[in-house]
This record gives C-alpha cells, sequence and structure tokens, in this order.
C-alpha cells in the first residue's frame, strides 16, 4: 500500500512539474507595451465642429429596409460636400446606389493594391429617454473634460441631435457608431491632401447608408460596385473592435485593443408551435405555450457545443501573459485542463460568447386574452454563429429542438454564415498595432472576434484581409451607450482617431 501512495505522490509531483513547465514557457505574447499617454492631441476646434454639425443630421435607418426618411442622407452628402471641398477636389467621388459614398486619392505607384477603408452615416434612432439639457447650439470645446462615465445613463445629458461640445465630449447619436470614425477619416485624408503628402498606393473611402438595417442598398452595392471593376484591396478596415480600459477585461492589468479579424454569422427563426385554443375553463392537457415551453428549455439547456477556435486561441496567447497565474496555468495546459477552461469560460456571458454559438430567446406572443387559449404560440430565437459552425448546422440545431412537435420556422431578419477569419501575419495588421501604439503605447492589442455584424464581411469578396477596430479608448459603460442613452465621445479620443487614420495612411509603404 506505501508503495502505491508514493507512486502516486511521484506520479503527481511530476504531473505538477509538467505543468508548471508548461506555464512557465508557454509562448505568451510579451507585452512590449511602452509607458505615458503617447501622442498628444493638438487643438483643434474646426475638426469638432465638423463632427458636431453631422452629428445634427438625423440620418436614422430604421423599420422596412428602403422605407426610412432619405431627405437627411441627402442633407448629409452636401454637408460632407461643403465641409471638406479638397477632398472633393483631389479625388475621384462617385454616388453607388446614390446615397453611397466613394472616396478614391490616387497613389504614387499604380501597381500596388489600394486600401480601403469604410464607415457608415445612417444611425439607430435616439428613443425616448429623459434629455436633461435641451439647449441649442452649445459648442464649448475648451470645458475641462468629465471623467468617463461609470455606469449607464438613464437620460441624454444633451438632446440625441444637438450635437453639443461639452465637458470634453461631443454628444449625441452616432457619436461613436459611426459618424465620429467617418468624419475622422475625411479629416485624415484631408489632411494628406492639404500637406500634399501623396501615398504610394490608392487609398478609398466607403460610406454606406444602412448597415444599422443590413447593408443590403449600401455596403453591399459598394463591395459589388469594386469587384465590378476588378478591384482587390490589400486592407479593409472598418468597425468592430475598440481599445478597452484598464480593469474592462476581466483579469487583465492593462488597456486591451481588441481588432476584429472576424465576426460571428446571424440566424433569427421565428417558430411558429401549434396546439389546442379555446377557452381556458376546460385546458388540454398539453397547450400550445407549454409546447413552446418545452421547446424553448431545449433550446437554452442543450446549446451548440463551445469550443475554443484559433483565433480565441490566439487572443487569450497574445493577452494571457498579462492574466492571473491560474489562469495562464489553465490556457497553457489545455491538454489536460481544457473542460475546465471551457466550463469557467461558458459561465460568463461575455466570455461564453467568445467560444460558441449563443442562443437568445428575445421575442414571444400568444393569446389576447387572460382567459384564450391561442392555437398557435409563436417566439423568435437569434442566434450568432460562430466561425466554424454554419448556417446549416444551426437549422439541423433546431429541427432537433422541435422534433416531435407540430411547428413552422421561419427565419426572419439577414440570415448570413459567420465570416472568413482575417490573418494577423499581415503588413495591414501590423500597422494596425504600430498606430495602436501611437496613441496608446501601454495597450495591449490582439486579434478578436467581433460579436455583432457590420459592413465589413460585405467586402470578402475584394479583400482578404478584413480587420475591424476603432481606435477610441472606452470602459464598458461608455460602450453601451452605442445604440443606448447618452451616446458620446470624448474630444480627445477624436482627436487620436484622426491621428490614427492619418498614420495609418502615411505610413502603410514605409
Amino acid at each position: 500500500m506505501k508503495k502505491i501512495l508514493l507512486a502516486i505522490l511521484g506520479i503527481l509531483i511530476i504531473l505538477a512539474a509538467i505543468l508548471l513547465i508548461k506555464t512557465y514557457t508557454y509562448p505568451f505574447k510579451k507585452n512590449t507595451s511602452g509607458s505615458g499617454e503617447g501622442w498628444k492631441p493638438v487643438k483643434n476646434d474646426s475638426a469638432v465642429m465638423r463632427l458636431s454639425g453631422g452629428i445634427k443630421i438625423p440620418t436614422v435607418s430604421t423599420g422596412s429596409l428602403g422605407e426610412f426618411n432619405y431627405a437627411p442622407f441627402g442633407l448629409f452628402k452636401e454637408y460632407l460636400k461643403n465641409s471638406y471641398p479638397l477632398v472633393y477636389q483631389n479625388t475621384e467621388y462617385v454616388e453607388v446606389n446614390q446615397y453611397g459614398l466613394v472616396y478614391r486619392l490616387k497613389g504614387s505607384n499604380p501597381k500596388l493594391e489600394p486600401i480601403l477603408f469604410l464607415s457608415h452615416m445612417d444611425v439607430v434612432p435616439p428613443g425616448d429617454a429623459y434629455i436633461k439639457n435641451n439647449e441649442e447650439n452649445v459648442f464649448r470645446p475648451n470645458d475641462k473634460p468629465s471623467e468617463p462615465v461609470a455606469k449607464v445613463a438613464e437620460d441624454w445629458d444633451y438632446a440625441p441631435f444637438s450635437g453639443a461640445v461639452a465637458n470634453g465630449r461631443i454628444y449625441g447619436r452616432g457619436a461613436i457608431d459611426m459618424k465620429g470614425m467617418l468624419f475622422s477619416l475625411m479629416e485624415s485624408m484631408n489632411n494628406l491632401i492639404k500637406n500634399k503628402q501623396i501615398p504610394q498606393r490608392d487609398i478609398y473611402l466607403a460610406f454606406g447608408f444602412d448597415e444599422e438595417v443590413g447593408g443590403q442598398k449600401g455596403a453591399i452595392q459598394i463591395a459589388d460596385y469594386f469587384k465590378k471593376k476588378g478591384l482587390k484591396f490589400d486592407a479593409v478596415y472598418d468597425e468592430g473592435g475598440l481599445i478597452m480600459r484598464k480593469g474592462n477585461v476581466a483579469g487583465v492589468d492593462a488597456d486591451v485593443a481588441v481588432v476584429g479579424c472576424a465576426e460571428k454569422g446571424f440566424l433569427s427563426a421565428k417558430i411558429k408551435v401549434k396546439g389546442l385554443g379555446g377557452h381556458s375553463s376546460m385546458p388540454p392537457m398539453e397547450s400550445a405555450i407549454g409546447k413552446a415551453a418545452v421547446i424553448m428549455q431545449r433550446l437554452e439547456d442543450d446549446q451548440m457545443k463551445p469550443v475554443i477556435t484559433p483565433l480565441i486561441k490566439e487572443f487569450f496567447t497574445n493577452i494571457g501573459g498579462a492574466m492571473p497565474f491560474t489562469t495562464r496555468l489553465a490556457l497553457a495546459n489545455q491538454w489536460l485542463l481544457k473542460p475546465v477552461l471551457i466550463s469557467q469560460l461558458t459561465k460568463n456571458n461575455t466570455t461564453n460568447a467568445l467560444v460558441r454559438t449563443t442562443t437568445a430567446l428575445t421575442m414571444m406572443k400568444g393569446s389576447d386574452g387572460t382567459n384564450v387559449l391561442s392555437p398557435e404560440v409563436e417566439f423568435v430565437v437569434n442566434f450568432r454563429l460562430l466561425p466554424g459552425n454554419t448556417v446549416k448546422d444551426v437549422r439541423e440545431h433546431i429541427a432537433k429542438a422541435t422534433k416531435g412537435f407540430d411547428v413552422e420556422v421561419e427565419e426572419i431578419d439577414n440570415t448570413r454564415e459567420a465570416s472568413a477569419v482575417s490573418p494577423t501575419n499581415t503588413k495591414a495588421f501590423k500597422l494596425i498595432e504600430a498606430g495602436v501604439k501611437e496613441i496608446h503605447p501601454g495597450a495591449i492589442v490582439s486579434p478578436y472576434l467581433t460579436m455583432a455584424g457590420t459592413d465589413a464581411g460585405k467586402y470578402e469578396i475584394v479583400s482578404k484581409n478584413v480587420y475591424r477596430f476603432m481606435p477610441i479608448k472606452i470602459n464598458s459603460s461608455e460602450q453601451q451607450s452605442i445604440h443606448s442613452t447618452n451616446e458620446y465621445l470624448s474630444i480627445e479620443n477624436y482627436l487620436k482617431m484622426i491621428h490614427y487614420f492619418e498614420y495609418l495612411m502615411k505610413n502603410y509603404d514605409k
């Protein structure tokens, strides 16, 4: 018995030694980040005013595709022309499908593949939250900047289409998503032209107008326009990732710049469940709503299998060196601890979304009376597809969950596969890293999986290098203001974003 115990102890010691050696020798990316603030913004009230004016134009896309009010989009086009005459005079300008805007700044070497920067001019509706200050034409760029918000706001500090500039911020719907990026791109190109800095390769800007409702008339048409012209881009840059402030990525003691190298797919299914209707005084043994409840419980209890994809493995390798020892131990020893690691990742809603196709029950409709049994109950389930899972996989998953019930399944919204995964060993990605270090030297830069949909995926037909990243440093509460209440962009973030894109445009071939 003693020999057996000694043997077990010896095995445990050897196992512990292996775990420790693998942890300390695992190739976690060394954070070679510098210190300090990086490039410091230079006061530019004119640039701030131009963005403020653009936010004032309510370019809202909502409702059925193509049915929203296009008048503000016409005003927005004219506003850009009046605000950036140098860009319009020195680029090839094309309108695609009337409201899609494309600009081409010719480079000195036509043999090089061009690069493309994307944005969109449409915004989501502002909601009906209370507005604290309805004062018009607020422009106080010299205010002392307020600290970033620490919780999600319930009210608007200023009206959502006021474009108010106060407290070191530019307020309004679209400040972050995505007029801030659109205007920073225009400012960057304008600066290149003004300073006679001709790039080696052509630089394109392309702005859609219906990204928030699927991009069918905007980005898809623009991408098709490029394809028909035979264009191939060395890189495409769009929204998707951000720089998360220190403390906002759990367990990481640094700012983290997450660059979307892929985005999840999308499938929303309306499931209609049939049953016996009638009066609630004589209910059947199993109602339609009870049957729907069983299906919904199946969908939540038996979700699609989690998996650590190569992209997410690279993400953890990049940030793991700045994480606690126990986390590094699990990441470095997945040969043994992967089940434990996945179990922990799936317990948190944020990390769960990184490793599986998510299931979200979003809508339900039954009878209109408290004493009426509906013969049909419908609910909507939304799936966000992990790269590696397919629309076919999700359809089979739904079929399994509804087996044994009389149902109709209808796909609604815009079903799409998960995107391809763009490589990180490219000039285009390395320049993102350099650009981030230029403005935030202390940030860890890592590839990432973008959860929400963007226009970027539509451009895979013209480039294999598609990256989703907006170089603004925010916390999780500021991030949640996107599509919510009191959206704002700090003046510092805006000016740094202009510098970042100008840096990319000037240095792509240096």
